[in-house]
């Protein structure tokens, strides 16, 4: 865990996540990343000199019947109150709405969820489980479908609600989670979702890999990109509000 850590801390001073008083909510999706970030961020909070809480939130799409009771006992385990909101949102996108290209409608309507059960329980920030990888993925969609330098920012506002979301694995390689993974025995929840494996992000995943195969530095130098000139998407200063719902 030593590198995991150390990797939230670094986000964590550079990007100004964590703070006295703060009500964390982590978004879990039953994931590898938000299951890690739960496991890390119940250690971090042991060591740091923040005196912050934490919440374990996950959205139930309503697709199949997938089981969250090996997540429950670890949030038990670590000692952190765990929410399932159930939904219909998977209905309404794979039945109602017919979505061909539904992820960027889930994540939005997830977030929505996520960010209301924030509110309710007096939640002010809302920790994602974004790493490395799904930084420089999102930039390289945001290039070849949009034509811009974009990505999502460690530390971010939620325009209509106010909640901050933060993204405390965002210096951490793909391939070191998957690695705690194993070694930490994470309960990961097989995905139910038709889309699963077969989206967009899956192409970027590809694309990346093949950099990296090809130039092994290839993510440090993205990454790098990222906060220095002529870029700066990630600057230091939080941006006030960006495109979350």
């Amino acid at each position: 865990m030593k590198k995991t850590l150390g990797c939230i801390r670094k986000a964590d001073t550079d990007f100004r996540l964590i703070e006295d008083g703060d009500k964390v909510a982590i978004g879990v999706s039953g994931g590898k990343d938000s299951l890690l970030l739960l496991h890390a961020l119940s250690l971090y909070r042991k060591f740091t000199h923040k005196n912050f809480t934490l919440l374990a939130i996950t959205v139930d799409n309503g697709l199949g019947a997938p089981d969250y009771s090996e997540v429950a006992a670890l949030c038990n385990s670590l000692e952190i109150p765990y929410i399932i909101q159930k939904t219909q949102i998977g209905e309404i996108i794979f039945e109602y709405r017919k979505e061909k290209n539904p992820c960027a409608l889930c994540s939005k309507m997830r977030r929505a969820v996520l960010a209301n059960t924030c509110v309710e329980n007096e939640c002010n920030k809302l920790a994602l489980g974004h790493h490395r990888d799904d930084a420089i993925e999102t930039l390289i969609l945001s290039l070849f479908h949009e034509g811009r330098f974009r990505t999502f920012h460690p530390c971010s506002t939620m325009s209509r609600t106010g909640i901050t979301v933060i993204r405390p694995l965002v210096y951490l390689p793909e391939s070191h989670v998957k690695h705690m993974q194993k070694v930490l025995s994470l309960p990961v929840v097989r995905s139910t979702c038709p889309a699963d494996g077969h989206t967009e992000r899956e192409t970027a995943s590809r694309l990346l890999s093949t950099l990296k195969a090809t130039f092994p530095d290839a993510a440090e130098r993205i990454l790098h990109a990222l906060q220095h000139e002529p870029y700066e998407l990630w600057q230091k200063i939080p941006p006030e509000s960006d495109n979350e719902p």
